[in-house]
């Protein structure tokens, strides 16, 4: 690019010199070579014992999974990303990123979190790299993100899916206080409760009230796919992202059970119509780190005979796959106010499927984390984790 000082000096012909309008395209050409983000993907890397180059070489079934909050970009604004270079939070340079890591991750599978652009963006462009998706959108108005799970319809077919809003819990809830709240009426000025059913406004800024509480507008998505090849399988894959405030850690316990409730209730279903013995795989943004009230009751399902659980058991059995490979990283999620672990890939443990590899992921020094996230080479300020499985004839 000349100085300015040079093209003083420069001939000004007639009808040679471009128009300013062209010579803007030619810059803007030339700026679009040097994108804002330029990824940094990490490699899968294998099990002990396991040799990931025999992925084509195994008779067993291998498939890989990716779990991925990618940030709507609803969420987006420079006031809440204070650190995060601001060509970095342009929507055209974090699509093109996302889009660039989710292919060279080359997943089977995609648990995608916060997906506010399905319609418009997702679906199509993954559609374009051979994915085909099912979509769930977040309750509520004002909701504009949603989960996803991408699937490739070469690896996998889809059998069935069920939605899972946690909104349901307030449904729960409101049965369960119906002859309560009879017997009240009876007693008590019936006008009251009239008045509290109109003023939503008024009810959804108290958190004492358990209708208001619960009502969070958070989803997830299950569903059954066969794998074909080279033997018949299906596998439940589960995608969800529980709430995030850790002032209502006991809204975020209270999702959990309903999600480990439903999926007891789907893998049954999927059992009974198929006559299988399906894997089952849960993914997502739990909102919670490792040891916790969330955590803890996932796992708790897989509590050995001798340990003493106090607490309620999961009514299906878990495990961490980067707890029983590596141990669970030391982050997932990268910002100013909070860096710690927060999605997870759970697997139901059985004798015919095990990750045979596991997605490496930064240090804390690591120089693409540094400085926090969204950066110039991740686009989301959480992390992508992921496993290989190899699931064996039963």
């Amino acid at each position: 690019m000349f100085s300015s000082t040079t093209l003083h000096h420069l001939p000004r012909p007639n009808l040679l010199l471009p128009s300013s309008r062209v010579c803007r395209k030619v810059i803007s050409r030339r700026m679009s070579t040097n994108p804002a983000i330029e990824p940094k993907v990490r490699k899968f890397e294998s099990v002990e014992g396991v040799d990931i180059g025999s992925r084509n070489k195994s008779d067993g079934i291998r498939f890989r999974l990716v779990s991925y909050n990618i940030l709507a970009q609803v969420y987006v604004k420079s006031a809440l990303l204070p650190h995060s270079p601001p060509a970095c939070l342009k929507w055209k340079a974090r699509s093109h990123a996302i889009l660039s890591v989710l292919k060279n991750l080359q997943a089977d599978f995609f648990c995608l979190q916060e997906v506010d652009e399905y319609d418009s963006f997702y679906r199509n462009n993954m559609d374009s790299l051979g994915y085909s998706g099912i979509y769930i959108q977040r309750t509520g108005q004002r909701k504009r993100d949603g989960c996803a799970i991408f699937y490739k319809p070469s690896c996998a077919e889809l059998v069935t899916k069920e939605r899972i809003e946690y909104n349901d819990l307030v449904d729960s809830i409101k049965a369960d206080s119906v002859s309560c709240s009879e017997q009240k009426i009876e007693t008590s000025n019936e006008g009251k409760g009239d008045e509290k059913a109109k003023d939503s406004r008024k009810d959804s800024r108290d958190l004492n009230d358990p209708l208001v509480r619960l009502k969070r507008d958070c989803v997830g998505i299950m569903a059954a796919f066969r794998i074909n090849k080279p033997f018949q399988h299906i596998v439940i894959v589960a995608n969800t992202h529980l709430y995030w405030d850790p002032e209502l850690a006991d809204v975020k316990l209270a999702q959990a059970k309903y999600l480990l409730s439903r999926l007891a209730q789907f893998k049954t279903l999927i059992s009974d119509e198929f006559e299988c013995t399906p894997s089952l795989l849960l993914a997502g943004d739990f909102n919670s780190i490792p040891g916790d009230m969330v955590y803890s009751y996932l796992v708790s399902g897989n509590a050995k005979p001798t340990e003493t659980i106090e607490e309620e058991e999961a009514p299906v059995p878990l495990s961490s796959v980067y707890e029983v490979t590596r141990g669970e990283p030391k982050f997932t999620n990268c910002t100013p106010g909070f860096t710690n672990t927060l999605d997870y890939i759970f697997i139901s443990p059985s004798d015919f499927i095990k990750p045979v590899s596991i997605l490496q992921l930064p240090e804390p020094d690591s120089p693409d984390v540094v400085g926090f996230l969204p950066n110039h080479h991740h686009p989301s300020d959480h992390l992508p984790i992921g496993a290989e499985f190899e699931i064996r004839r039963e």
